[in-house]
């Protein structure tokens, strides 16, 4: 555990962050009723997280806390998504302009109190029983320990009186009281705080060790996280722009929204500015920004059509679905991506270094041009992505439904009984199944010393997975391959899936087909080159 804030750390809690918000997406949607209860507060946190820690990915792997904080708060400012996006964007701003100038754990609990501080700028109205008032709480029980307990116990104090602070939030805005919940946005902030803890705990975004639970802070029966249209005398469009302007035409700029609308909220500094606002005239709203600068990456939506568009995708006829219905299968080799297009997916290759985003999962979506899409993750690591994308299409009226295929090979059972001519949710049903029924495994080499379930491995060691868990450890490939094929026909099966990677040794399939038939003589072998980079093999049992 590190003595004081590090960017090592900092990397840790971003990807930390994004896996909490992921978990909890859903939920924090399902809890959005304030200040339009448009079910998006989840994804919106999601997605500005997910910008800035690609940001900081992104960013030089040598930089120091200051670079590391600035690149993960201008991540979020450009990618931030609705009014929660911005405020956290805003926060994250001021924690990384104290944290520029150290991580000792005293200055965390300032650098939390520049945080609050700098969202509660950020809104034009603010109002308690937000997410501000969650970060505030957050800072004055960090400042208030002063780093006397070190720097785990400082984040820890500020993510519990966060945590406290929100289950408050119901008592001090109406309609949170009246729908039986606490702040969504305030929710998403007890995850990434939660994720900071996590980090300077010592905690890993592949550890042994799972993310803390917020346990009692689910939504009421009867919330739903649908997107629905704001009530009578809401205005009707949410606009938001990145705006290139000089800090001295920020106060007319927000003084002309205030008067167009509500949900006013300006974050960012140094020139670049993501303006969010609520209006009745969306034209004006930009018009106002072009007399301060130049708005660009515009972005409007009218409430009442992008909740009917979602409605539309749901309720689609089937006779219009049969028509315009695709499959995305999400693979990381050239060989499987050719398997998958034969079957008759379309393909998005993934860089196996770097899991593709949710930006990345909708474009490739909308390339296949289909009413309808299923979608293959072939990998469990995407499901949160997977979910925000999925969020965004059906908001453009496309029906998706996202299998959670945890391996290729289990794409591939999904795949050989996908039927275009049948109604769209029998395909879906008969395809999960098909990839339910398929027992899954992989050879990997190990990176480093580790501990597994199967005990400890060093660099260079092969590692047999079954269904993701280690279940043996040795130097050789083939040998390991064949007692992970053995273990896995010892429960049955009828037909073996063998997928060759970049690394998979000559003679390999052929050993590993003769080891199945003398263990199975009723069963059928069929191998593939997968053509993948960091796993040799692939088993599928079915």
């Amino acid at each position: 555990m590190p003595a004081t804030l590090d960017a090592t750390t900092v990397r840790t809690w971003s990807r930390l962050a994004l896996t909490a918000l992921g978990q909890a997406r859903e939920e924090i949607d399902a809890l959005n009723v304030y200040p339009v209860p448009d079910g998006d507060t989840g994804t919106n946190l999601y997605l500005t997280v997910e910008s800035a820690a690609e940001a900081l990915e992104q960013g030089p792997a040598e930089s120091g806390l200051a670079e590391a904080t600035a690149l993960l708060a201008r991540g979020a400012l450009i990618g931030a998504q609705g009014n929660s996006g911005v405020i956290l964007a805003q926060w994250l701003r001021g924690l990384a302009e104290v944290l520029a100038h150290g991580g000792e754990p005293a200055n965390l609990g300032k650098a939390l109190r520049r945080a609050a501080d700098s969202a509660y700028q950020a809104v034009a109205e603010p109002v308690e029983g937000t997410l501000l008032t969650v970060a505030a709480a957050a800072a004055t029980a960090a400042e208030d320990g002063d780093g006397r307990d070190g720097l785990t116990g400082t984040a820890d104090t500020a993510y519990r009186a966060a945590r406290q602070a929100l289950l408050r939030t119901p008592g001090q805005l109406p309609v949170l009281a009246e729908a039986g919940v606490v702040d969504a946005g305030g929710r998403g902030l007890v995850a990434v705080l939660g994720a900071l803890a996590d980090a300077v705990a010592g905690k890993t975004p592949m550890g042994p060790v799972a993310l803390r639970q917020d346990h009692g802070l689910r939504p009421a029966p009867g919330c739903e996280g649908h997107q629905r249209p704001p009530g009578p005398g809401h205005p009707a469009f949410e606009v938001i722009y990145l705006l290139d302007a000089p800090d001295e035409a920020l106060p007319e700029l927000r003084r002309e929204l205030g008067a167009l609308g509500d949900s006013l909220v300006v974050g960012g500094g140094d020139g670049l500015w993501n303006v969010h606002v609520h209006v009745d005239d969306a034209g004006a709203a930009v018009e106002a920004g072009v007399r301060a600068g130049r708005p660009y990456q515009i972005r409007i939506t009218h409430f009442a059509e992008a909740a009917a568009r979602a409605g539309a995708g749901a309720d689609r006829s089937d006779r219009e679905a049969v028509a315009a219905r695709a499959v995305l299968s999400v693979v990381t080799g050239p060989g499987l991506a050719e398997l998958c297009e034969q079957a008759g997916a379309h393909v998005l290759l993934a860089d196996p270094d770097r899991p593709p985003a949710s930006a990345e999962l909708a474009a490739a979506a909308r390339r296949c041009g289909a009413h309808e899409v299923v979608l293959l993750l072939n990998d469990p690591e995407l499901r949160a992505a997977a979910g925000a994308a999925a969020d965004q299409l059906r908001q453009e009226g496309v029906r998706i439904a996202v299998l959670p295929t945890r391996s290729p090979v289990q794409g591939l059972a999904a795949l050989a009984v996908h039927e275009p001519a049948r109604r769209f949710d029998e395909d879906v049903v008969a395809m999960t199944s098909a990839a339910g029924a398929t027992r899954y495994a992989e050879l990997v080499v190990a990176e480093g010393e580790s501990w597994t379930m199967a005990g400890v491995c060093q660099a260079g060691d092969v590692l047999g997975l079954i269904d993701g868990d280690v279940v043996a450890i040795g130097t050789d490939l083939a040998d390991i391959g064949e007692e992970v094929l053995g273990r896995m026909l010892a429960a049955g099966g009828e037909l073996v899936t063998l997928v060759l990677g970049e690394g998979a040794p000559p003679g390999l399939a052929e050993r590993l087909d003769a080891h199945a038939r003398r263990q199975r003589p009723e069963v059928d072998t069929v191998r593939y080159d997968g053509g993948q980079q960091a796993v040799p093999l692939l088993i599928g049992v079915e």
